[in-house]
């Protein structure tokens, strides 16, 4: 049994370092994770455009969305934002340096945000918000003033004008998705955001419902709207980068619709299903993401490590569904348990919880590695550990446990 024989000590060894992944900057930091309007650098430059850039946007709770475009020479543009159903949408334009130039809420009409400038040459951010904080799916248009306006104006009160080419008009999301059909088993869907952002499908009796939207590498974003356009839930990043919305309680018969995103690339398929909430289902698959602990003695296949006296050793095959350890702690301490990369292409994720399912530890990557370390203080008592693979990839884990006590 290893004893610590200095507080400097047993502080050096609560220490973790995890790393991570910047998101994509613009604007000097205004623009984080902002997305070119066009797609792509050279089809968002709005002076040489042969017609307007549009996105739709999905705004989660507090969040803001950014569109990003270019110029090549000194231009007048018109920077639009349009909320479907209810949204009300506010905008902030930033030059490359970060620069606020122009802020705008309703100037569009109908609660549509509309700003017109001249500006010279460079990058430029706009980032949209809900207004009000709530969820809000809209469409941003950016173009040059003398090409078609998304909203009609401040003077105006009709609704957003669009072209059957530009995407679902703002009049009704539901009305103009394609259908996934009647819900009397899984209804199932694939297409890009750019051929197919909007899906629809009718309940003709009460339901629960379990929805999700799967391609990691166009990280999708999820959102149901009743057949009002009234964003019910929202989802982003549930299950990786995919997205699932779980409505646990009855929605009435009647029309409904999805919004689907996509935060990487718009031109790839995701697959979208919609199906009845299985309670047993969803708590199979919360124990297979390793995100709540399976009770002993259940269906739930668990090895049993022994008792951990000092150190522990065991490899083991990595899958993406998480794999169960129970070990036991003969008395309290500190634990240290990594889960170190033994060959292969790994990116372990580890997981710690008591005995009464209570998370004590987490960690993906640890100590700029993509392997993972969970350092934590226990009392006496069984522990639970999941061990699970982050993305694709296949290959061996060392499984690691350690327990320290402090000097007398």
């Amino acid at each position: 049994m290893t004893l610590f024989s200095s507080r400097m000590t047993l502080a050096a060894a609560a220490c973790i370092f995890a790393s991570g992944v910047a998101a994509q900057d613009f604007c000097a930091g205004q623009g984080a994770g902002g997305q070119w309007i066009g797609g792509g650098e050279a089809a968002s430059d709005i002076t040489t455009a042969d017609s307007h850039r549009e996105q739709m946007a999905l705004v989660l709770s507090g969040n803001a969305y950014v569109s990003v475009f270019s110029l090549s020479s000194p231009t007048d543009v018109r920077v639009e934002a349009a909320g479907r159903g209810n949204g009300d949408p506010a905008i902030d334009i930033y030059d490359s340096a970060g620069n606020l130039i122009m802020s705008d809420d309703d100037s569009g009409g109908n609660g549509a945000a509309r700003a017109e400038m001249s500006l010279e040459p460079g990058t430029y951010c706009m980032s949209m918000v809900s207004y009000d904080g709530s969820p809000m799916t809209a469409f941003v248009r950016i173009g040059r003033t003398e090409q078609e306006a998304l909203t009609a104006g401040a003077s105006e009160t009709s609704e957003p004008t669009s072209t059957a080419d530009d995407g679902p008009a703002a009049s009704g999301a539901c009305a103009d998705g394609q259908s996934l059909g009647t819900l009397n088993g899984p209804l199932m869907g694939e297409g890009s955001v750019r051929s197919n952002p909007v899906w629809r499908f009718t309940l003709d009796a009460p339901s629960a419902l379990s929805i999700t939207a799967e391609n990691e590498d166009a990280d999708p974003t999820l959102a149901l709207l009743d057949a009002n356009n009234d964003v019910l839930a929202e989802n982003d990043d549930f299950d990786g980068l995919n997205s699932r919305i779980e409505v646990t309680t009855d929605l009435a018969p009647g029309e409904y619709c999805l919004q689907v995103g996509a935060l990487t690339d718009e031109g790839l398929p995701i697959a979208v299903t919609v199906d009845t909430y299985d309670p047993q289902a969803a708590l199979e698959a919360l124990y297979a993401r390793g995100e709540a602990a399976p009770p002993m003695g259940g269906p739930v296949a668990i090895s049993d490590l022994g008792v951990l006296d000092n150190r522990l050793r065991q490899d083991v095959p990595i899958t993406t569904d998480a794999q169960w350890f129970s070990m036991d702690v003969p008395e309290g301490g500190l634990v240290v348990i990594e889960a170190i990369g033994a060959g292969g292409s790994v990116d372990p994720w580890l997981a710690v919880y008591d005995d009464l399912g209570r998370q004590v530890g987490l960690n993906d990557d640890a100590n700029d590695t993509l392997d993972a370390m969970v350092m934590t203080r226990v009392s006496r008592g069984s522990y639970l550990i999941a061990l699970k693979q982050v993305g694709d990839g296949q290959g061996f884990v060392r499984l690691v446990m350690e327990r320290f006590v402090p000097a007398p």
